[in-house]
């Protein structure tokens, strides 16, 4: 399987947008039009789309359904969705719309049968997505601190039936310096199921050392915004290692 390489479309009152390590007051505007950004993306060869609702992450509650719609309506690659899924109904509404894919991040602490009950009722539609602090779960877009810690998370999760996992670590999230390779060794060797990396990466070497440790794919958002190397490099990249 080729390693995915997926743009990042962070939404933030309409506008696509980054953080730096996911803090709400260090935001860089992209573009006022996510659809446009996303349409480029998907022009450029993305193989799918993730789409943040920092918004709905913040508040616990989708709050840029509308935005996602349009996007899953203007691409013809696969979007996935994350940010607010709190309930079953939230997740239904966004398959609903068009994306083939939902985040659960915030309830897997929160509401672990929640995440069971989706990742039986939506089979390969459920992503867990565990972000953490040196090592710490963070919940509520990032703004809540967890006495859980994400390799114990992530079996849990593994073992409640999740196809796959994606990790961040916040700490490297925007920072543009290099993922953390250890957590992501540590969890491919635990788990049996998928990992997707996101945060730090800021190089197509950083994406191909990802896919040899045996990532399936990787989250990449300030990286491409700030022109550090084009989407197309970095397909390219990853293409030539298999």
């Amino acid at each position: 399987m080729t390693f995915e390489v997926i743009p990042a479309i962070d939404l933030r009152g309409g506008r696509c947008v980054r953080l730096l390590q996911g803090d709400y007051a260090r935001e860089t505007a992209y573009s006022d039009d996510p659809v446009s950004v996303a349409r480029r993306w998907a022009g450029l060869g993305a193989p799918r789309i993730h789409v943040v609702d920092l918004d709905g992450a913040k508040e616990g509650k989708p709050a840029q359904s509308r935005v996602m719609r349009a996007i899953c309506e203007a691409v013809d690659v696969p979007v996935e969705v994350s940010g607010g899924m709190r309930q079953l109904s939230h997740i239904e509404a966004a398959l609903a719309y068009g994306a083939t894919r939902v985040q659960l991040g915030s309830a897997a602490v929160k509401d672990p049968a929640l995440v069971r009950e989706a990742a039986t009722r939506f089979p390969g539609a459920i992503v867990v997505s565990i972000d953490a602090r040196d090592g710490m779960v963070q919940t509520d877009g990032w703004l809540e601190a967890s006495s859980v810690r994400a390799i114990d998370l992530a079996r849990e999760m593994a073992s409640a039936g999740v196809p796959r996992i994606m990790f961040t670590d916040i700490g490297r999230d925007g920072m543009l310096t290099e993922p953390n390779y250890a957590a992501y060794e540590e969890l491919l060797a635990a788990l049996a199921c998928p990992v997707v990396a996101s945060g730090g990466v800021s190089k197509v070497e950083h994406l191909v050392r990802l896919a040899a440790i045996g990532c399936e794919g990787s989250i990449v958002g300030k990286a491409l915004y700030e022109g550090a190397f084009t989407l197309p490099e970095a397909l390219a990249a990853v293409v030539a290692t298999r």
